[in-house]
């Protein structure tokens, strides 16, 4: 964005558009590059004085100094400056303060007088002293690096990508339609921005709410609003329609994909959750050993007129099964009032809701018929895990009724995960055999003859290293169940291995 008073709009009309720069300002951005450029070495005071010639310049063409001027503030943003000093500045007007304090400067002469003692008790000359004084104001820092990324073309695209931001940023509400809706409303859910998606006649448009409709505007939420066109202006096609509070006037601002286009830069990084707590579940569900998928912003769902997209999903790896999961946390009055209002509008789907106890609305989505766990701080997995499990229960026992009466593979060791997979079920379903031919040692299938030739080529007080290799040979991973059953321990050796030893 640039600062406001670099905003450069259009209220014809009774209207909002941002001045955008044009083919006939490429001159103009190149020369701006240019006065950067030969500036390399200077001071940004000379610097300064080179941009206000060109300002005059633009005025005297009929063209606006604050064109320059935003220009030269993105230019800006990409150079470095350096403070260039024999001696740090401060400790130079310290003592040279100290002098003139104990002199009581009046005239030039005793300046002087004062700048020859400072630098004799510093053991540096009076020159070096000058120089020093002041070097540390903006005015005198040194440019030394202009090798910025923009030619005077991507220059000006940033401008006008910049300057539409800078008019978002007063917008109370904005209407977007794209050809990428779904990479949009993840956008909008990252940048924590209030938002619906709404049918129309033209297809779905999402409608984000600006900081003055809710609450008092913050800088942050304003910053977020205006960052959105960028992800917006990504989208080969879109059309916005902002409501913008222009000063206690409410005005329209219609941009489109032939305004504003995104340089070739990349942005910005973006936080990859709403919030913290989603973040945290996240984190920590994927960590589990589960049958469940968690997926993240899944399809949207449809609410009456409007479309809702959850938080997550989980997709149940052995059955065609997909719970949504929404996270609500403490927000506005109007944005629990929303929400309870797309929540009602869901149908036809399993919905799980975390909910913030301090909102008390848990019964409120119950009597929605969707499943509801509250939280403080953070989402309790175990409570999330807990429903999963109900769920999973039902699909065990539905599988179950269509698996074999007993399981008889012709394998003679065979996990239990495989055996699972061959009848499309969790382990779950088939843990429970019966196994005619099988003994189940841990989590693995083995016949007993296969069982008693290891017990055979096992002796007792062997290289744990060793007995690995000759499970191995069978096809047993699980060796610590095997050698249990066995009637088998192992005894450590600190971290260098282990030794088999017969139980007592």
């Amino acid at each position: 964005m640039l600062r406001k008073d670099l905003l450069r709009v259009s209220r014809a009309g009774g209207g909002y558009r941002p001045r955008f720069a044009s083919r006939e300002h490429r001159p103009l951005a190149a020369r701006v590059l240019g006065t950067f450029e030969s500036h390399v070495g200077e001071r940004r005071g000379d610097l300064d004085d080179a941009l206000a010639a060109l300002e005059a310049d633009a005025a005297d063409a009929g063209g606006d100094f604050k064109l320059v001027r935003g220009l030269a503030a993105l230019v800006e943003r990409e150079c470095v400056f350096e403070t260039r000093a024999p001696v740090p500045p401060s400790r130079v007007r310290r003592a040279a303060f100290e002098a003139a304090e104990a002199l009581g400067v009046a005239s030039e002469s005793e300046r002087e007088t004062a700048v020859d003692r400072a630098a004799d008790a510093l053991g540096i000359d009076p020159g070096v002293v000058e120089s020093s004084l002041y070097a540390d104001r903006d005015v005198n820092e040194v440019l030394v690096d202009a090798d910025v990324r923009w030619d005077p073309d991507s220059l000006l695209a940033q401008y006008d990508l910049s300057l539409a931001q800078t008019a978002l940023f007063d917008a109370t509400e904005v209407r977007i339609r794209s050809n990428d809706p779904r990479r949009l409303v993840s956008a909008v859910k990252r940048l924590r921005l209030m938002y619906e998606l709404e049918k129309t006649p033209e297809g779905r448009e999402l409608v984000v709410t600006g900081p003055n409709a809710l609450f008092s505007r913050t800088r942050r939420y304003g910053t977020a609003f205006a960052r959105l066109l960028r992800t917006v202006a990504e989208s080969a096609e879109w059309r916005l329609s902002a409501t913008i509070d222009d000063r206690g006037r409410e005005r329209t601002m219609r941009l489109s994909d032939g305004d504003v286009t995104v340089p070739g830069v990349e942005p910005v990084a973006e936080p990859d959750f709403d919030s913290g707590v989603e973040a945290d579940f996240a984190g920590r569900f994927r960590g589990l050993d589960f049958d469940w998928t968690l997926v993240r912003e899944p399809e949207p769902l449809e609410t009456g007129t409007r479309v809702m997209i959850p938080d997550f999903a989980f997709d149940y790896e052995h059955a065609d099964f997909r719970l949504f999961f929404e996270v609500m946390g403490f927000w506005t009055p109007e944005y629990v009032a929303k929400k309870l209002g797309q929540l009602a509008d869901v149908e036809d789907v399993d919905l799980l809701v975390a909910v913030d106890e301090n909102l008390g609305v848990g019964e409120e989505i119950a009597a929605r018929d969707h499943r509801v766990v509250t939280y403080s701080g953070t989402v309790r997995v175990k409570d999330i895990v807990d429903v999963l499990r109900e769920y999973e229960a039902e699909f065990v026992a539905d599988a179950a009724a269509a698996l074999p009466a007993a399981f008889d593979p012709d394998d003679d060791v065979l996990p239990l995960s495989d055996l699972a997979d061959r009848h499309g079920v969790s382990e779950a379903a088939v843990k429970d055999g019966p196994f005619p031919e099988h003994e189940l040692v841990g989590r693995t299938l083995v016949r007993p003859a296969v069982l008693d030739r290891v017990g055979d080529e096992i002796a007792d007080g062997a290289a744990l290293s060793d007995v690995e290799v000759t499970l191995d040979g069978y096809g047993v991973d699980d060796a610590s169940a095997i050698l249990s059953a066995l009637g088998y321990r192992v005894e450590w050796e600190g971290l260098g291995g282990g030794t088999v030893k017969r139980k007592e």
